[in-house]
């Protein structure tokens, strides 16, 4: 199984806070870490971003990890250096980008679709590669993917993730998952993003403790 040593896969599980507005920053990134998620991500097509970014950095424990998310621009991976990111996070591989992400010290994770956009991300420097669409890729596809990429490299499905699908996904060969909408929307309210981040959680504990045991 392929398995990174990034420190996004401490956690496993990344958070994709799409439309976070920085009002919100605070409570919705104490009740994610209480919950047990340690990465969490912010679009950069969410309102005011950066300044999610910079606060979620500044009032999480040190062992959070937080990053961008919809990165598409060299312009866009240095302004979100500059507000804290530790992580960069793209929909499409983008050489320049993982390039100047891995140059400012952060982890990047691009977005592959194909084999092909895989190994060019790897050549510029990506240690993970995010997979996306998931439902796309499909499992099969996943599977395939993993028979040919380096055994090191971290494999991040995105799209369609749950806590029903995760042991698929897992036995496949991930490493990790960002996880979107089925954990949070804006306008959620704090008591229902607790009760889906703890089913996710404990999820994705329970199968990491019977691959233990088995």
């Amino acid at each position: 199984m392929n398995a990174s040593t990034s420190t996004l896969n401490t956690a496993g599980l990344v958070a994709i806070l799409r439309g976070l507005h920085p009002s919100e920053a605070q409570a919705v990134g104490e009740v994610l870490y209480g919950s047990g998620f340690r990465s969490l991500e912010v679009p950069l097509n969410s309102p005011d971003p950066l300044q999610s970014i910079e606060l979620l950095r500044n009032v999480l424990p040190e062992d959070a990890v937080v990053g961008a998310g919809t990165v598409l621009n060299v312009e866009q991976v240095r302004s979100c250096h500059a507000a804290g990111s530790q992580i960069i996070v793209s929909p499409n591989t983008n050489v320049r980008v993982i390039q100047e992400t891995v140059a400012l010290g952060m982890d990047s994770f691009p977005g592959a679709a194909t084999p092909s956009n895989a190994f060019d991300a790897i050549e510029a420097g990506a240690k993970n590669v995010k997979i996306f669409p998931a439902e796309q890729v499909g499992l099969a596809g996943f599977k395939a993917w993993t028979a040919v990429l380096p055994a090191e490299i971290g494999l991040i499905p995105v799209g369609g993730i749950n806590e029903e699908n995760m042991a698929q996904w897992l036995d496949a060969g991930a490493t990790g998952f960002g996880i979107g909408s089925s954990l949070y929307k804006s306008g959620r309210s704090i008591e229902d993003l607790k009760t889906r981040a703890g089913k996710l959680v404990a999820a994705y504990q329970t199968i990491h403790e019977m691959r233990k045991s088995a």
